[in-house]
């Protein structure tokens, strides 16, 4: 099944933009109350409103692809720490304690902290850590 293989460096930019608009949401809900949720109006000073603020910054940073894999790295560590705080404590199994997101999202930003965020991206553009 190598018939992906000649586009995986693009699939991989697909991957990035696309983790990156969907953490991208959870910091403007947040923080720009955009789209409203159960998380608008929180105190920005808070923990949620802390990692609001990194997923907004960081989101940004991964859409375009610009220093893609410290950005990749934060999220990882951001995402992971919002399952161990958040969910982790409603019980082991991450099905049951809603937290399948946030440990899945750790993984894929991760693998891209890793890989690099592919040619699509200013980094790329750039020259720098884009393969």
């Amino acid at each position: 099944m190598n018939f992906l293989a000649p586009i995986e460096p693009q699939l991989r930019s697909v991957l990035r933009i696309m983790s990156g608009l969907l953490l991208l949401q959870h910091g403007t809900t947040k923080v720009l109350g955009f789209p409203v949720s159960q998380m608008n109006g929180i105190s920005l000073s808070s923990l949620p409103g802390i990692a609001g603020i990194i997923e907004l910054v960081f989101g940004v940073l991964l859409v375009i692809g610009l220093f893609s894999r410290f950005s990749a790295f934060i999220a990882s560590g951001l995402t992971a720490a919002a399952y161990f705080i958040a969910h982790s404590p409603q019980g082991f199994f991450p099905l049951l304690n809603g937290g399948e997101l946030a440990a899945l999202y750790s993984f894929v930003f991760l693998y891209l902290a890793a890989a690099g965020p592919g040619p699509w991206s200013v980094d790329a553009a750039r020259g720098k850590n884009a393969l």
